[in-house]
């Protein structure tokens, strides 16, 4: 699933090419692109018609883009949505659930999800903040974030510290890879009971959680299979840095320790078994 440097990449590439132009048409092919859209997909199509878009912003792993009207189109990529900015004559994709087209001629917006997790709905009034993701935590990325806060609000916590850091209304924006890969910078285990973390400990983590999505988003995030593009439908390359994340088997570059996986959530946890010790005490969910 996309992450934050995932997402902040698309929103990047949709302020420089969608921002600033009005929607002539929007074509649904998928209705469940738009199952988050309670009036369905003929009444998300009448309300952007016309509509100009006037940014493009992000929360955690959420798109929105806001409109001149006041609503907003708010997005959530899933497991493989992308939103692509294609010439009208290009092809059309295979799994191609929605296109706008706009009033100056110029390329198209494409929403594509071929496991059609993901999707886009209209929120009404919800150019500042859409209510749909108002309980979700800021990313550490965003200005308003307040460390203080965080951190008072992680040490409180009686869980497992990879738990709260995938918590979205704790912080937003962090995922499975990301969460790994700073987890192995602060040389923490996952399970690391997070009331149990100093307070100097909690802010090296911190620290690590922001330099890991800064290095991801500065090379297009990661990518691991065709399913996440940039809205050009290019690849991200934070793979080629990762320490921790799907490493199993090959020796940790801090001490040359075989990377160990371990089940967590129905997914899997990569960690260093000499630079991240198992705590004596599990995490408490």
């Amino acid at each position: 699933m996309p992450e934050l440097p995932e997402v902040e990449t698309v929103r990047s590439g949709l302020a420089r090419w969608v921002v600033g132009r009005t929607i002539a048409t929007v074509e649904v092919r998928h209705p469940r692109a738009v199952r988050r859209h309670p009036a369905g997909a003929q009444d998300f199509a009448d309300v952007l018609a016309g509509r100009t878009i006037t940014e493009a912003r992000r929360r955690g792993k959420y798109l929105w883009l806001p409109l001149d009207s006041g609503d907003a189109v708010v997005g959530h990529l899933g497991m493989s949505g992308q939103l692509l900015v294609q010439p009208a004559e290009t092809a059309e994709e295979k799994h191609l659930h929605i296109r706008f087209d706009f009033t100056d001629g110029g390329p198209q917006l494409r929403f594509v999800d071929q496991r059609t997790f993901g999707g886009l709905a209209v929120s009404p009034g919800g150019a500042t903040l859409p209510a749909e993701i108002a309980h979700i935590a800021l990313d550490p990325m965003d200005d308003a974030f307040v460390a203080a806060d965080f951190l008072a609000a992680l040490r409180r916590r009686r869980t497992a510290v990879k738990r709260a850091l995938l918590d979205q209304t704790l912080i937003s924006g962090v995922g499975n890879i990301y969460a790994d890969e700073a987890l192995w910078r602060a040389r923490l285990h996952g399970e690391r009971p997070s009331d149990e973390l100093t307070k100097p400990a909690a802010a090296r983590l911190l620290g690590h959680v922001r330099d890991v999505l800064g290095e991801a988003i500065e090379v297009g995030g990661t990518t691991f299979d065709a399913l996440y593009v940039n809205v050009n439908g290019e690849s991200g390359y934070f793979e080629r840095s990762l320490n921790a994340y799907g490493r199993e088997g090959e020796p940790c570059t801090r001490c040359g320790s075989p990377i160990r996986r371990e089940q967590f959530m129905n997914r899997s946890s990569f960690s260093c078994p000499r630079c991240q010790p198992r705590p004596r005490v599990v995490g408490r969910a």
